[in-house]
């Protein structure tokens, strides 16, 4: 028997409301507050996903942990000023604690 996507969604909702995850959903007249999600699922999906062929689950946690790993720690984000995202985060950590002010 087939249960048509809103049942799938409904069984989703469920299965998260159990494991006290929240639902963040894109607000209404706002689809760019997904590009973000869909650029690095895309991304994900291509390097990972489509580049290796796994033989069980354990396989595909390892390689995403490491890829995660690169894509965190080690590879330059254009959109971070070509910091790796581990990097950007302590600069804006360290400004942030840092004892200077800007003045207006």
């Amino acid at each position: 028997m087939y249960h048509g996507p809103e049942f799938i969604s409904q069984q989703v909702v469920d299965w998260c409301a159990e494991r006290r995850i929240r639902l963040r959903y894109i607000q209404p007249g706002k689809p760019n507050q997904n590009a973000f999600i869909e650029r690095f699922n895309r991304t994900y999906r291509h390097e990972v996903l489509d580049a290796y062929v796994f033989n069980n689950l354990e396989q595909v946690r390892s390689v995403t942990l490491d890829w995660c790993r690169l894509y965190n720690e080690y590879r330059p984000h254009r959109s971070l000023g070509r910091q790796p995202p581990s990097q950007f985060r302590r600069d804006i950590e360290n400004r942030q604690n840092s004892g200077y002010e800007l003045s207006s």
